[in-house]
């Protein structure tokens, strides 16, 4: 799954208030290890929570999964005396998950994410639930979560459970760089272990928090992804002698999305003062042709989309890491309890299948542009699959098998891009008979993204390489700034070698952590 990009945060410290956190603060808790604390008007407002819950219990109302069964089981009374063991319980018999654990940036991630959402006020757990959970997070006790078991409502049932186990002390937990039962790495961290009271098991186990963790982090790494294959089809369009016609503004606010307008700018930035591109009627007279194939000719259309559709992403992302999302909630000024479906992950689930759909395109689409470079049919000029000159044609295949690799994935994502969100299997008995799916769909996009992280890279690899045969000195200065960095990570191609080694440096050295675009901005502005 995702993998982490830890950076110091300089002594940032992140405040939870229930309302205002953003994805950047998730990223800068879960990848950069800030510190997080908790706001004084949050604590006034779960312990308002706490008070309005209590007294609802002691009047006798009866509360959904504070003393009645769960689920299919909601119409089982429990009595006062066996509220604490069916909180525990809960999170024991929810504790189903398999599979590799999840990685320490998505834990932390979903740590924080279970943090604010309590803080809303609605959940009516005790403050010391809240602070305990920031405590480990500060600590760095980090819960060993299974990464498969969620269908996504009631929330992320069995990898919240997972995560609540190490607060009672059980369950197992990373911490100071080895896995140790839950009560042992809270004894070692000085963290005392919480005895869950009235709502507080169900209160931390339903919820979407999971997925949204993965969505958060997944939405941060696309847009910086989207950049990247901007500057990369920019890149190529110069290495083919491309026309710039196609990215004139008045083109672009005669169709007004948003993303086309940027994408269209960015490309602009990005080749200005090259001696490469050609206007239409330049490229007629020189090279025979007025416009250029559509995977360079409708990059701001193409690309443009894909920023659309992660932005819509980033919306849904930041209401849901502000929302309250177990069940039932509690509302203190009304002094009621009322049970609903918040839990239901399918805006999230909807937004991740969307953003997998997007990321397929932007690989697909960089593919096509690497399979042009190679294909001294199609590259106006350029040798075949870029075997350098010196070498020997036949007996070196130069950039050959790269597309064969960007192809691969470009085909798995299309398999991969199949929408989880449009599955449902009953669950609880059918009473829970439509659920999201959407950490299946969470974890899908994060494939699809690391995919095209590579497919990108490959661009980028062949793009530079074609760029020889024209002279860097020729490029933008954009794409200049975005040459000398691919060169300065990799060497040019002289003679066949193990190319594998050179996807993955740019891909771990210029891609994934967005290095390469921060190069660029600093010669040209891309927004």
């Amino acid at each position: 799954m995702i993998r982490a990009v830890k950076k110091p945060m300089d002594n940032k410290v992140v405040e939870v208030d229930g309302e205002s956190l953003t994805i950047e603060d998730v990223v800068s808790v879960a990848r950069g290890n800030a510190m997080v604390s908790i706001a004084e008007a949050a604590k006034k407002r779960v312990t308002r929570s706490r008070e309005a819950l209590q007294k609802m219990v002691k009047d006798g109302k009866v509360i959904y999964g504070v003393n009645t069964g769960f689920g299919a089981l909601a119409n089982t009374r429990i009595p006062a005396e066996e509220i604490r063991r069916l909180q525990v319980n809960l999170i024991r018999s929810h504790s189903a998950g398999v599979g590799e654990p999840l990685p320490t940036e998505v834990v932390r991630a979903a740590m924080l994410l279970r943090v604010n959402t309590l803080a809303k006020g609605c959940s009516g757990t005790r403050l010391k639930i809240l602070q305990t959970l920031v405590e480990m997070l500060n600590k760095r006790v980090h819960p060993v979560i299974p990464e498969k078991g969620s269908v996504g409502a009631s929330g992320d049932l069995a990898p919240l459970s997972h995560l609540t186990l190490v607060l009672i002390g059980e369950g197992e937990a990373e911490y100071q760089g080895r896995i140790l039962p839950g009560r042992q790495a809270m004894e070692a961290a000085g963290i005392p272990t919480v005895t869950l009271e009235a709502k507080e098991g169900i209160a931390l186990n339903n919820g979407t928090q999971i997925m949204t963790a993965v969505a958060a982090l997944t939405v941060y790494d696309a847009e910086k992804l989207v950049q990247t294959a901007e500057i990369a089809a920019a890149l190529t369009l110069e290495a083919l002698l491309g026309v710039v016609d196609a990215f004139d503004e008045k083109i672009h606010k005669a169709r007004p999305h948003p993303g086309q307008i940027a994408t269209a700018r960015n490309i602009r930035s990005l080749i200005s003062g090259s001696k490469l591109v050609r206007s239409g009627v330049e490229a007629l007279k020189e090279l025979g042709y007025p416009q250029d194939p559509y995977s360079l000719r409708c990059i701001p259309q193409v690309l443009g989309a894909v920023r659309d559709a992660v932005a819509y992403a980033r919306r849904v992302v930041e209401t849901e890491i502000n929302s309250a999302t177990d069940n039932p909630l509690v509302f203190a000024d009304e002094g009621v309890c009322l049970s609903g479906g918040n839990f239901h992950g399918q805006p999230i689930a909807i937004a991740m299948d969307t953003l997998a759909t997007a990321l397929t395109v932007t690989g697909n689409f960089s593919e096509r542009r690497t399979a042009r470079l190679i294909d001294e049919k199609l590259n106006r000029g350029l040798p075949a699959f870029l075997v350098p000159p010196k070498a020997k044609k036949g007996l070196n295949s130069g950039f050959m098998t790269l597309q064969y690799t960007a192809a691969a994935l470009a085909s798995e994502n299309k398999v991969l891009a199949h929408p989880a969100c449009a599955d449902s299997i009953p669950t609880s008995a059918n009473f829970e008979d439509f659920v999201s799916m959407g950490t299946n769909a969470a974890t899908k996009a994060v494939q699809t993204l690391e995919n095209t992280q590579h497919i990108i890279a490959i661009e980028l690899l062949c793009a530079a390489q074609a760029v020889e045969y024209r002279g860097q000195e020729n490029l933008g200065k954009g794409t200049k700034r975005a040459y000398q960095a691919v060169r300065a990570t990799v060497s040019r191609l002289e003679e066949d070698r193990q190319l594998s080694m050179d996807i993955s440096t740019v891909v771990d050295e210029l891609v994934r952590n967005g290095k390469l675009v921060e190069t660029v901005k600093k010669e040209v502005p891309l927004v």
